[in-house]
C-alpha cells in the first residue's frame, strides 16, 4: 500500500549471484531494518544486474528466492518495505537504455568495478559488464530516491548516477531527485579471513575467505579459528595488523562493542580466544536468521505473494517517473 505521509524514499539491492556473505548482511541487509519507520523503503533483488556474470539458470531462479526469504528473515517485513524482484519491474529496463544515452563512455570505462571484473572474466567482457552503471542508475532514479546505502566500493556508482541526473536536469528540466549515497559506520566493508587486504567475496575460490549468512554454526566458528591473523599476540587495532583489524570489525558490527570495549575484553588474552569468541558470536546472531529463513523457504507461495506485491507498488512508482522522462525526451505516448 502507499503510505500518504510523505516520507523521504530509500532504495537498495542485493545481487543473487554466489552464497551472500556476513559482507553482504552486515553492510547492506542487516542496516536496512534501521530505515524502515522514518523512510519510504524499497529494497530489490538486483537479477538483471547478476547475468552481467554468466549464471546457471535454474541457480539464478533458486538463489532470487532464497535472496527475498534472506531479507525477510533479516528483519524486512514486507508490511513496512516494498520488497521486489528487479526484472519484475521492466521500467528499469527501459530507464537504463535512456540512460545510457546521457552516459559518456569515458565515465563507464573509469569504474573501478569493471576494470576489476574484466581482469577476473576476460574471457566475458560484454557490454552489459561495460554499462551496468546506467542500469544501476536506472535502479535509483527510477523512484526518486534520496538515500542507497552501499558498501564504500559502491561510492563511485553513486557519484555516477548523481552526475548522470544532474546532466539529464540540466537538459531537461528537474526530472530525477539527486541521491545521496550512505555509508554505514559499522562493518561497511568485511575483508576476506584468509586475505584481509582483500574485501570478502561470494565468489572466492578459497572456501574458508568468506564467511555465508547461511553457513552452519560449526562452519562459521571453523572458518574464525582458521582466519589469517600476523605474528603478534595483543588484540589490538593498529596498521600492519589487517586480519585482527578486520576481525575487530565484525565483533563491533555485531556486538557493538568498541575497539577501546574490545581491546579490554580480551587483554592477556591469545588470538585463539578472541577467534573463537567473534565465531560462536557470529553464529549465534544468525542462528535466528537461519531458522526464519528455512521457514520461508519451504512457503514458497508467500515468498511469491510478496514478490507480486512489491512489484506491483514498484511499478506504480516507476512508470510514474519513466513516462516523465519519456514525454522529455520526445517519445510519443502510445495512442489509447
Amino acid at each position: 500500500m502507499e503510505n500518504t505521509e510523505i516520507k523521504k524514499r530509500i532504495f537498495s539491492g542485493v545481487q543473487p549471484s554466489g552464497n551472500l556473505t556476513i559482507g553482504n548482511y552486515l553492510g547492506s541487509i542487516k542496516n536496512w531494518k534501521a530505515f524502515e519507520d522514518e523512510y519510504e523503503a524499497l529494497y530489490c533483488v538486483v537479477d538483471m544486474h547478476a547475468i552481467t556474470v554468466r549464471q546457471d539458470p535454474a541457480t539464478l531462479r533458486r538463489r532470487t528466492y532464497e535472496t527475498l526469504a534472506l531479507y525477510i528473515a533479516s528483519g524486512l517485513s514486507p508490511e513496512k518495505n516494498t520488497l521486489f524482484v528487479q526484472s519484475h519491474v521492466p521500467c528499469h529496463a527501459e530507464l537504463a537504455w535512456i540512460l545510457n544515452c546521457y552516459t559518456m563512455f569515458g565515465e563507464l570505462s573509469r569504474m573501478t568495478q569493471f576494470k576489476d571484473k574484466s581482469k577476473k572474466y576476460a574471457s566475458n567482457i560484454n557490454a552489459g559488464l561495460f554499462t551496468y552503471p546506467a542500469l544501476m542508475a536506472a535502479d535509483i532514479l527510477l523512484y526518486q530516491t534520496d538515500l542507497v546505502p552501499v558498501g564504500i566500493d559502491q561510492m563511485q556508482h553513486i557519484e555516477l548516477t548523481r552526475d548522470v541526473a544532474n546532466r539529464f536536469n540540466g537538459i531537461y528540466s528537474d526530472t530525477f531527485k539527486i541521491p545521496e549515497g550512505f555509508i554505514p559506520k559499522a562493518g561497511a566493508k568485511i575483508m576476506s579471513l584468509a586475505e584481509p587486504d582483500k574485501k570478502m567475496s561470494k565468489s572466492d575460490a578459497n572456501v574458508n575467505a568468506s564467511v555465508y549468512i547461511l553457513d552452519g554454526r560449526d562452519d562459521i566458528i571453523r572458518k574464525f579459528k582458521r582466519a589469517v591473523t600476523d605474528s603478534d599476540t595483543v588484540v589490538c587495532r593498529a596498521e600492519g595488523k589487517d586480519g585482527i583489524n578486520n576481525l575487530m570489525t565484525i565483533y563491533t558490527a555485531f556486538t557493538g562493542k568498541t575497539d577501546a570495549e574490545i581491546e579490554n575484553e580480551f587483554s592477556g588474552k591469545g588470538y585463539g580466544d578472541f577467534k573463537l569468541a567473534v565465531g560462536e558470536t557470529v553464529a549465534d546472531a544468525l542462528a535466528p536468521v537461519h531458522a526464519e529463513f528455512d521457514r520461508l523457504m519451504a512457503d514458497k507461495a508467500y515468498l511469491e505473494t510478496v514478490m507480486k506485491n512489491g512489484a506491483d507498488y514498484a511499478s506504480y512508482l516507476a512508470n510514474k517517473t519513466l513516462s516523465k522522462v519519456y514525454r522529455k525526451v520526445g517519445f510519443v505516448q502510445k495512442p489509447r
